[in-house]
């Protein structure tokens, strides 16, 4: 099956748009974390793992700028619309997680941060066409055009960045009313998510 048959099944498109969704929430936490000035670990600097995190946390503004880095990959994922510079943005951050996990030997964490790597380069296939004009010179390069981002994922992914964000920024601070506010946030998450598949699978004849 060709490329562009591939590229407008909405089965596939909806696998990535999630797939994006998925790979933009796993940077909210530590990206968050990074931005308001906490530390990430509590593992003691004895241990190579913890004197390296500890070092980066001791580093000040550049700690605040990698968790810029996270949110701003995270949010341009979510958005759907700006998914391929984000995903530019991060395939550069996790590519460098993933080795520094690789050479200091994070337990069982490797695995996870290859499976993100796959997922990253997952979804820059999917959109690889956007970047044929950046490395070809062929005054008679075709790029075929494919159908926008449905407005409905768009919607979703803003709905999905707020409630992200307050449960990455708020939720560890808060104490009695947690608890709530989580419940809350994650009702309104499970509710974008019924939602957004409902008038998206509707009309099936629709192309995203």
């Amino acid at each position: 099956m060709k490329f562009d048959q591939l590229r407008r099944s909405k089965l596939n498109n909806w696998t990535i748009v999630h797939l994006r969704y998925l790979v933009g929430l796993a940077f909210f936490p530590s990206g968050m974390t990074k931005l308001i000035g906490h530390r990430f670990t509590s593992i003691s600097t004895d241990n190579p793992i913890g004197y390296f995190f500890e070092a980066l946390y001791q580093s000040g503004f550049y700690w605040n700028f990698l968790g810029v880095a996270q949110i701003t990959a995270g949010i341009l994922l979510m958005t759907q619309r700006f998914a391929l510079l984000g995903t530019l943005i991060f395939f550069a951050i996790i590519t460098n997680i993933w080795i520094i996990t690789l050479s200091l030997s994070f337990t069982g964490t490797w695995v996870i941060t290859s499976l993100m790597m796959i997922a990253v380069i997952i979804i820059l296939i999917w959109d690889h066409h956007k970047l044929i004009p950046l490395v070809s010179n062929k005054k008679d390069l075709v790029i075929k055009h494919f159908p926008p981002v449905d407005k409905i994922w768009i919607i979703a992914g803003i709905s999905y960045t707020i409630c992200f964000t307050f449960l990455s920024l708020f939720n560890p601070m808060m104490e009695e009313t947690s608890g709530l506010l989580t419940a809350i946030l994650l009702g309104l998450i499970f509710l974008t998510f019924m939602v957004s598949n409902y008038i998206y699978f509707k009309n099936r004849k629709k192309i995203l």
